[in-house]
């Protein structure tokens, strides 16, 4: 069975005129009709450029923004929209770790007490009892447990983000979500935070929604990576998959912008360049929202919107929302392995 499952999720902020007589006036499409899936033990990568919806979805999942429609299940639970009481005891299973290490601390309280917040919070042990706790969890995580009451400007910022990573883990979850968690890193820094949070799923049997912006992170942690554009799922596959064989051109310009080691490879490679800017969300084009940036659009792309389906290897087609397994979808009239002029690649 899923840890987490997602159906035709949407998220819509109103967008309101007037300073005494309010008036709504527009919404923001933030999330449009997302479905996802999540095994026990999984760690599913979600992609795409800033504005794309990423962080508004992982905010309705852990129930921080209340959904406009659709369903979020947790554990065969539906969690969708629940009271702030009836959420609790969900809070413990579910756990979030901010993109920013200097703005998600408390400059005013000691570490040791901002890691034991979660254990304050839902009751669990004595003082005593927490601050071993908390020692044991700084040590875990590559922190001296004699910085318990040191203040976050005392640390770096690789050393702050582990102070989250710790904060995230102290009620034992069984899914974090994990929003941009090194995009404010240096590079050296972010390897060794992927590297202990993949040694902390190793060991706690933790389950991951791993969101960021750069493919070339992602791939190094993620089972499964979904691209999205716009509010949507543009494609959803297996990471090696993904970048071996991306079917939709959006995931194809992402993958085509990523650096590469290799300076010989990298000068073989055909750099996709996408024209024009991206649509606004409040008032989204028709049909498949990247036809007016992409090079294989034509008219039934602005006409109708792509179905997300695709096939399993060696296996039939599926159609819809069916996102587990390896099965490798997109939502594309005209993906890359079927090329616009009816030929093949």
């Amino acid at each position: 069975m899923n840890l987490l499952e997602v159906d035709d999720l949407v998220k819509h902020f109103p967008i309101h005129e007037g300073a005494v007589l309010r008036r709504t006036v527009g919404q923001v499409h933030a999330v449009d009709r997302v479905s996802l899936t999540l095994a026990p033990g999984e760690t599913l990568g979600l992609v795409g450029e800033t504005g794309c919806g990423k962080s508004t979805l992982a905010r309705c999942i852990a129930g921080l923004h209340p959904v406009t429609s659709g369903k979020v299940t947790f554990d065969g639970q539906d969690i969708t929209n629940l009271s702030r009481s009836a959420m609790r005891p969900f809070r413990r299973d579910i756990q979030v770790m901010f993109q920013d290490p200097y703005g998600s601390l408390n400059p005013r309280r000691r570490v040791g007490s901002i890691i034991a917040d979660p254990l304050v919070i839902h009751g669990v042990g004595t003082s005593q009892e927490r601050r071993r706790t908390v020692a044991e969890l700084m040590e875990r995580v590559g922190l001296n447990p004699e910085h318990y009451n040191r203040f976050p400007a005392e640390f770096s910022g690789g050393q702050r983000q582990r102070i989250g990573v710790a904060r995230a883990l102290a009620l034992r979850p069984r899914l974090i979500i994990c929003d941009e968690p090194v995009s404010a890193l240096d590079v050296s820094i972010q390897a060794q935070i992927l590297n202990l949070l993949k040694d902390l799923q190793d060991d706690f049997g933790l389950t991951y929604l791993f969101i960021a912006h750069d493919l070339s992170v992602v791939r190094h942690v993620s089972d499964r990576i979904a691209v999205m554009y716009l509010g949507r799922v543009a494609e959803l596959a297996d990471a090696d998959e993904l970048y071996e064989r991306p079917r939709h051109p959006y995931s194809d310009a992402l993958l085509s912008a990523t650096a590469v080691a290799d300076p010989d490879a990298a000068d073989r490679r055909e750099r996709v360049i996408l024209t024009g800017d991206v649509p606004s969300p409040i008032d989204p084009p028709s049909g498949c929202r990247f036809h007016p940036r992409c090079p294989r659009a034509q008219e039934v792309c602005a006409a109708e919107q792509p179905a997300l389906e695709g096939t399993v290897p060696e296996g039939p087609v599926l159609e819809g929302p069916v996102l587990g397994g390896t099965a490798h979808l997109t939502a594309c009239h005209f993906p890359i392995d079927q090329p616009a002029d009816g030929g093949t690649r």
